[in-house]
């Protein structure tokens, strides 16, 4: 079963379509993406919510991420 934050309603797995994206693989690797491209840079700090934005965007259309 897995619930919805917005509503707290629940659905079971027959519920769920194919291209649905289970939310907590999603961050889990946006945090990923978000963490590689931190780490090219040195973690210089002040870049973390750059660094994530671009992330979500590289993980939601599919592209690649650029580490600069």
């Amino acid at each position: 079963m897995l619930k919805n934050s917005q509503n707290n309603e629940t659905c079971s797995d027959s519920e769920i379509h194919s291209d649905a994206i289970c939310l907590p693989n999603a961050e889990a690797s946006i945090a990923e993406l978000a963490y590689y491209k931190s780490e090219n840079r040195g973690f210089e700090p002040g870049h973390e919510i750059e660094d994530w934005l671009a992330a979500e965007r590289a993980f939601y259309s599919g592209s690649e991420i650029i580490y600069d």
